[in-house]
């Protein structure tokens, strides 16, 4: 059970998201309309209690640059969206404490995912940030003992359906919860963390299942 917050542009929507019950925030460093500064992502960060996931999102970006970026801002995890390489990822998470590689849903490359020596497998619509739904039969297949987290589309209204029918061991949101580009709705995020919660309680997972368990950078290397 995991839900991640994110195109977090402010300190006000972080707190509010963690208070919420969100277990992790994202920042996007891509280009986006939710893109943020460095600066601005640390100072979040550093404002937020322990134990919650600070997730910086890349796309297409040299390893050299996500690295420095990750460790200026003091984030956990790096979140690769764009068409980056296993050796790529690689580099990247000999530097990081955890790292998330996102696949449009259906692509082949899913198939690769154990050479990218990530924690865990993002699944989302074609078009990144779009808030677009696509068919998640196309999950289908993905073996349950990696971490899955769904995302695109995703909606205080839909997730609960999207959950029980992909069984990820995450979810993403972003564009579902806000009022317009990088402004967070608390009422949204409100009801978005407590469909998706109650949807993950509700989840039947059958005796010996070896879904993996929560991130724990205190333990990664």
């Amino acid at each position: 059970m995991w839900v991640k917050i994110c195109g977090l542009t402010n300190e006000e929507d972080a707190l509010a998201a963690v208070a919420l019950g969100a277990d992790a925030v994202g920042f996007m460093f891509a280009p986006s309309p939710r893109q943020v500064t460095v600066g601005t992502a640390r100072d979040i960060a550093r404002r937020l209690p322990y134990g919650v996931m600070t997730v910086g999102v890349f796309r297409d970006q040299a390893p050299g640059q996500v690295i420095d970026t990750m460790l200026s801002a003091g984030l956990h995890a790096a979140q690769l969206h764009g068409h980056e390489t296993p050796n790529e990822a690689k580099v990247i998470r000999q530097k990081v404490q955890a790292l998330i590689v996102a696949f449009p849903a259906g692509s082949q490359s899913i198939e690769r995912f154990d050479d990218y020596h990530a924690d865990a497998l993002m699944i989302d619509a074609p078009n990144p940030g779009g808030g677009e739904v696509f068919d998640w039969t196309l999950a289908d297949g993905i073996p349950s003992n990696r971490r899955l987290i769904l995302a695109g589309g995703l909606t205080p209204m839909n997730v609960a359906e999207a959950i029980a029918t992909v069984k990820p061991w995450g979810v993403d949101v972003s564009t579902g919860v806000e009022v317009e580009p990088g402004v967070k709705d608390p009422r949204r995020v409100l009801a978005f963390v407590r469909r998706a919660k109650a949807a993950f309680a509700d989840l039947e997972r059958p005796v010996g299942d070896e879904t993996p368990g929560p991130f724990d950078w205190d333990e990664m290397d």
